[in-house]
């Protein structure tokens, strides 16, 4: 079985040319599920051995262990995709994923900054200084464009038309899309570019130079993302629940809240299904209601 999910993470690879995140994320699932059936099992059974009940036992010790549901759904999707892989190979029969559901999962509201909580945020890093101006840069691109942090890491300057204002963002399963940008993510883009270094041993200069680089020159991460916005949060004062991808459902409610319709807000963000996007009109209806309560005479 481990060498089927070693074949099913190269076809990822190679013939899907999935991510890397993504392929991390199968291997994770997969190789956790092969750990469990050799300590269940005391051997590891083929992969055309697998049963239903195998992979329900699978499930519900997942539950048992305070997995959340997103997770469990996850890790099914996974096992659903490799067998799948599996049946096309010859390697097996049947689906034993197929007649598994997924748990019921929770409506969890996404956290969000009111508009003036995210003011105060943009305006917090330093301009004086290089590592201020790239700070204000990112943080003013990754809300003007509602952009998830893997997408702003991965920006070259080619994406980039300061003129036409907008941006090519490679998002989910390398699909692109554009995306605009406010006249305050262009400002603080160019202010920050006459002041950025790039790195001169990287042999990939012009429009495939990276946007966002650190103080050695080279491309940030998505974790240096994530310590530079812990930064100025404390410094902003605001909730320590707050991530990159924060940024990204402010973007979302703070359109619906002033009247986008969802589907232009589906598109911007690049969700496929518009279900995905719905998630936000719940929470700029709860944003409404508040508004309501707070105003309205007779609301309590």
């Amino acid at each position: 079985m481990r060498r089927a999910v070693a074949q099913f993470l190269r076809y990822l690879a190679t013939e899907r040319n999935a991510s890397d995140l993504t392929i991390k994320a199968y291997r994770e699932d997969l190789f956790g599920l092969i750990d469990w059936l050799e300590h269940e099992h005391q051997r590891l059974p083929g992969v055309d051995q697998l049963t239903p009940q195998d992979l329900r036992a699978f499930q519900a010790a997942l539950q048992q262990a305070d997995y959340a549901r997103s997770t469990i759904s996850r890790k099914l999707a996974s096992m659903r995709s490799f067998y799948k892989f599996a049946q096309r190979q010859g390697m097996a029969s049947s689906n034993p994923a197929k007649p598994l559901r997924n748990p019921r999962r929770q409506r969890k509201l996404p956290h969000v900054l009111s508009n003036e909580e995210m003011g105060r945020l943009l305006r917090t890093p330093p301009g004086g200084d290089p590592a201020g101006l790239r700070d204000r840069a990112i943080l003013e691109t990754m809300y003007s464009a509602g952009l998830r942090v893997s997408e702003l890491v991965g920006l070259n300057d080619g994406d980039l038309d300061c003129e036409e204002q907008i941006v090519r963002v490679r998002g989910k399963g390398r699909k692109e899309r554009i995306s605009p940008l406010g006249s305050y993510a262009i400002r603080a883009i160019s202010r920050y570019q006459q002041v950025r270094t790039l790195d001169a041993s990287e042999a990939i200069k012009g429009p495939q130079a990276a946007v966002f680089v650190n103080r050695f020159g080279k491309r940030l991460t998505t974790r240096s993302i994530g310590r530079m916005l812990e930064k100025h949060l404390a410094a902003a004062g605001l909730d320590k629940r707050t991530s990159p991808h924060t940024l990204r459902h402010s973007f979302a409610t703070h359109l619906l809240d002033r009247g986008a319709d969802i589907r232009s807000v589906q598109e911007l963000l690049g969700h496929k299904s518009l279900v995905t996007t719905q998630i936000y009109t719940h929470v700029s209806a709860a944003n409404l209601r508040a508004v309501y309560e707070k105003a309205h005479p007779r609301a309590n």
